[in-house]
């Protein structure tokens, strides 16, 4: 079932989310998993990948998680773990929309607000002289409002109290522009990469492709279409799959984004609850086979 077919308003969505504050988060996960996934979660001994991600945002607490999640805090432990190379550059950090001087700005840039996650909340600008600024700033300050409701009980973004805007340099794919910035999201578990999952032409008709850390294909879908072909590794795979290790190796889990442009590692974001925990694995088993790796935490 899609439940934004039936109730196409976010701004209806969140506000029975709000009524329903009062459900225990098993409760409530297990409502959504339903509605999302067709069938009950098993949250008291989880085996799916899907199942292990509603635990994580019941049980799993860490302080740090509450600066990782925040796109702006998170430039400090990427910084503290010794990667400020990968930062991109940053234009500024604001507090309301209103603040912003877009004169200042050059003529490409991309603006966030640093609650947003799951590629939420993020303007795209190749051409300033195109905005409508007094529309962007409507819809940032919106953004800074909405975005207080904890739709999916993911407990690492309770610690965003002050969500600010922040601006930062347009990355840019040389060779397909209108195609967007190919995204290395790798999946890491207790410090290790196991799974890189390749997503490409974004903007252009998405599609993904998932990899074993040694780039052999693994054949499995998710949410959207695969990459037909041979799609090279990035030159500095290694180098990559070093960067996951190292910011990922205060967790359980985490999925660390990561953009290779003409050979420049960029830092992307860490996701602590990818797709929120409802995604459909073709074949299903890929839901178990993560699930395995997640359950080595569990053990000790």
């Amino acid at each position: 079932m899609d439940y934004k077919k039936i109730i196409k308003s976010q701004k209806a969505r969140f506000a029975i989310i709000r009524m329903l504050q009062f459900l225990p988060d098993n409760i409530m996960l297990s409502v959504q998993y339903m509605l999302k996934m067709g069938r009950l979660p098993n949250l008291r001994k989880p085996k799916r990948f899907t199942e292990w991600l509603q635990w994580y945002k019941m049980k799993y607490r860490n302080q740090i998680m509450f600066s990782c999640v925040d796109k702006y805090k998170v430039r400090e432990y990427v910084e503290w773990k010794g990667l400020h190379e990968i930062l991109n550059t940053l234009y500024g950090v604001y507090q309301n929309a209103d603040e912003i001087d877009f004169d200042v700005l050059p003529e490409r840039f991309v603006i966030k607000t640093t609650n947003g996650g799951g590629g939420e909340n993020v303007i795209i600008c190749r051409d300033k002289s195109q905005l409508n600024i007094g529309e962007i700033r409507s819809k940032l300050n919106y953004w800074l409002k909405l975005k207080s409701v904890d739709a999916g009980r993911e407990w690492a973004y309770t610690g965003i109290n002050t969500p600010r805007i922040i601006i930062e340099k347009y990355l840019e794919n040389t060779i397909q522009p209108d195609a967007g910035i190919n995204d290395y999201k790798i999946l890491c578990f207790n410090g290790v990469p196991h799974v890189i999952i390749y997503d490409c032409d974004r903007y252009i008709g998405h599609k993904r492709n998932f990899y074993d850390v040694s780039w052999n294909r693994i054949r499995v879908t998710s949410d959207c279409p695969a990459k037909d072909g041979i799609i090279p590794p990035p030159e500095n795979l290694d180098k990559m799959l070093k960067i996951a290790g190292v910011l990922s190796s205060d967790f359980p889990f985490v999925r660390v984004d990561l953009y290779n442009i003409n050979g420049m590692i960029y830092f992307g974001e860490l996701t602590f609850y990818p797709w929120s925990g409802y995604v459909k694995f073709n074949p299903d088993e890929f839901d178990f086979k993560l699930g395995s790796l997640f359950n080595t935490y569990n053990k000790g």
